[in-house]
């Protein structure tokens, strides 16, 4: 392509820049709208637009919006056979866990799989002591801005903080991950289905679930009675539940089930994490799989 060619068409560009944002935008809302019109005429892929929508969002977001409750958190003990803890960080597949002592809200600091892997790779195998492995865990409020946690993450090198509530005590956690994914969107090497499966468990009572998934194979795996008379698939209900096609974030209840949306687009819901309620599991007879 000659230089003039390629001149004229990056001012052909600009100028359709310039047109768009002409209007300076009175407030956020009007960003977006711009933004979104931009996607409309081909100057912004999608991707793009939800990375750029994902980072405003985080800025008006709290720690408590996104933070994996106390009840759900995967933890080790400070005086668990090592063997047990192996057991543990393989079945989750996690990298980091807080460690406890009496209870949830006495954390004694953060174990690193990394550094239990090292243990068992030395063949001498010394007498194994947890507080020499521990890192020092990091404490939060739930009303920390994510915007601002995300910059302590980078600056400090950490990758996980515990989040107390107002008494001080333990309400949850959240790694550096979390935030990331509310700009990216999920990050699939945790949460990744591979193509056969429609669900795929998470931990305790915590999965990530195909919008497409057949509700007659969900009711299988969860042993519910959900109808099939309206909709084929969960993603249907969840998007009657919602009364419109969710973003990625909004979350609702739904027939026993915390579901989120994890990935959409303007017509469709494509992927759900969804969390039963503990009410709902006590008052069935049994507990689906893990």
């Amino acid at each position: 392509m000659s230089k003039s060619k390629s001149d004229s068409r990056w001012s052909n560009y600009l100028q359709k820049i310039t047109a768009i944002f002409s209007s300076k935008p009175a407030d956020r809302h009007d960003l977006i709208e711009l933004l979104r019109e931009s996607e409309t005429r081909n100057l912004l892929d999608h991707d793009a637009l939800t990375m750029i929508e994902g980072a405003m969002q985080v800025s008006e977001m709290q720690v408590r919006d996104i933070m994996i409750p106390r009840v759900q958190m995967i933890v080790v003990k400070n005086d668990a056979d090592p063997e047990d803890i192996l057991a543990t960080v393989i079945e989750s597949g996690h990298s980091r866990f807080p460690v406890i002592g009496g209870d949830t809200d006495e954390i004694s600091g953060i174990l690193l799989a990394k550094d239990l892997l090292n243990y068992f790779s030395d063949h001498d195998n010394s007498e194994f002591n947890i507080k020499d492995m521990m890192r020092r865990a990091i404490y939060v409020p739930e009303s920390k801005r994510l915007n601002v946690l995300l910059r302590e993450f980078r600056s400090n090198r950490n990758h996980m903080v515990i989040v107390i509530d107002e008494y001080s005590g333990v309400a949850g956690l959240v790694t550096m991950e979390d935030v990331i994914e509310e700009i990216v969107g999920e990050i699939e090497d945790e949460h990744d289905i591979d193509n056969e499966d429609q669900i795929k468990p998470h931990g305790r009572n915590r999965y990530t679930v195909k919008a497409l998934t057949p509700i007659e194979e969900f009711n299988d795996f969860f042993n519910t009675q959900l109808s099939d008379d309206e909709f084929d698939t969960i993603g249907g209900l969840a998007l009657k539940a919602f009364g419109h096609v969710p973003k990625r974030g909004e979350s609702i209840e739904l027939e026993g089930f915390n579901v989120k949306v994890l990935r959409s687009d303007k017509r469709r819901i494509h992927l759900m994490r969804m969390n039963q309620i503990e009410q709902y599991l006590s008052d069935t007879d049994s507990v689906p799989p893990e």
